[in-house]
């Protein structure tokens, strides 16, 4: 029988779609229950590849033959071979191209909205890591927000669409992943904007983010307000873009709220995550999109696989906006915490220009989920 091959963006239209796939998933189980790919109808075994060495006679009956199965491993190779001893088996199956270390890496762009006289906001999601970044564009013009480290992308779609790059921006110091905005600018010229409480340790030129910068994109005005809401990290910064839209970077999640403890302060920042979201956000709007810097689960999709609801909402509904007793609130963000990001002190580390992994050890440091939020 055939064997294919499936790309992380084929698989990813599979998640926006809600199809069904059965992944036969060949890693050691530790990593398989660490990290997986994730769709509502997605059905999975987990067998490790050594334990099919000998052959996967025992396990035919295991695997479906009356709908799509992908194979998939870390870095493609196991998922070829075991993929192969399906098929002489005489199975039909596929195997994800460049494994878990490619599905890691895609970014599937969506656009997210139009804004006034002409512009377009698009939404670049990282299926695989739960990272969401975006590009504001108008008048051939682009503004970046939170971009990761995939630079190509970014300048792919910005030439593409006849937009040159001239701003770019992160809303905070990462720690679960590695910016590309300091490199997209550097090699498009294009500012590059950091919040100031931030960046007291890197070692490079920037301009600093501060509470009601305005920034001008393209022909027409679109004012990128910066709104200083410190809770994440000291430092974190939230967009009104167009007055429309509230990117909220990691401090206001669709169905969770950003951590304080990403920097070893979370008792020293939980007040002020507690005054941005229930103080400063307040203030706003509620017909305000929210358009978060990641997501947490596969449920806070949209029907076009983008990410976003309106603050109103989630004032009614995102349970970390609705404890009224601070003290329960400080118990949660402090001692209901995920484990911490892979190797995060050297993601914070790299991204202020301490530290210059190759790419393969950024692969390396940024393997595994987004663990940025408190649910």
């Amino acid at each position: 029988m055939t064997v294919t091959v499936m790309t992380a963006k084929e698989v990813t239209k599979k998640v926006f779609n809600k199809e069904k796939l059965f992944i036969f998933d060949v890693r050691n189980e530790s990593d398989f229950q660490d990290w997986k790919i994730e769709g509502d109808n997605f059905q999975y075994l987990n067998i490790p590849y050594f334990e099919l060495l000998d052959g996967v006679e025992e396990i035919l009956d295991s695997i479906p033959t009356d709908q799509e199965v992908l194979v998939v491993c870390a870095k493609e190779g196991s998922s070829v071979m075991v993929a192969e001893m399906l098929s002489d088996a005489g199975l039909d199956v596929s195997y994800l191209q460049g494994g878990m270390k490619t599905w890691s890496e895609h970014l599937e762009p969506v656009k997210v909205g139009d804004l006034t006289d002409g512009g377009d906001l698009y939404q670049f999601v990282r299926i695989g890591k739960g990272c969401l970044s975006y590009m504001v564009v108008s008048g051939g013009e682009a503004a970046l927000i939170d971009a990761t480290r995939m630079t190509d992308i970014y300048l792919d779609f910005a030439k593409e669409i006849g937009a040159n790059i001239t701003h770019v921006f992160d809303t905070h110091l990462h720690a679960d992943h590695i910016s590309g905005g300091r490199k997209i600018a550097e090699t498009t010229g294009a500012t590059y904007w950091l919040p100031p409480k931030d960046a007291t340790e890197v070692t490079f030129e920037y301009q600093p983010l501060e509470d009601g910068n305005h920034v001008t994109i393209g022909s027409t005005t679109i004012d990128i307000n910066a709104l200083y809401s410190p809770g994440h990290t000291i430092g974190s910064t939230s967009f009104v873009v167009d007055g429309k839209y509230l990117l909220s970077g990691d401090i206001l999640f669709i169905d969770s709220i950003g951590r304080p403890d990403l920097a070893g302060k979370a008792e020293d920042w939980v007040g002020d995550l507690r005054e941005t979201l229930y103080n400063r956000y307040k203030e706003l709007s509620e017909e305000l999109v929210v358009l978060p810097a990641h997501f947490m689960i596969i449920d806070e999709l949209n029907e076009d696989g983008s990410v976003s609801e309106k603050l109103g909402v989630l004032f009614a509904k995102n349970h970390g906006l609705n404890i009224e007793d601070e003290n329960e609130f400080r118990k949660m963000v402090t001692e209901n915490l995920p484990p911490q990001p892979n190797a995060y002190q050297e993601i914070r580390e790299t991204n202020m220009g301490k530290i210059n992994p190759d790419i393969d050890q950024q692969r390396e440091m940024e393997i595994g989920p987004n663990r940025c939020a408190v649910r």
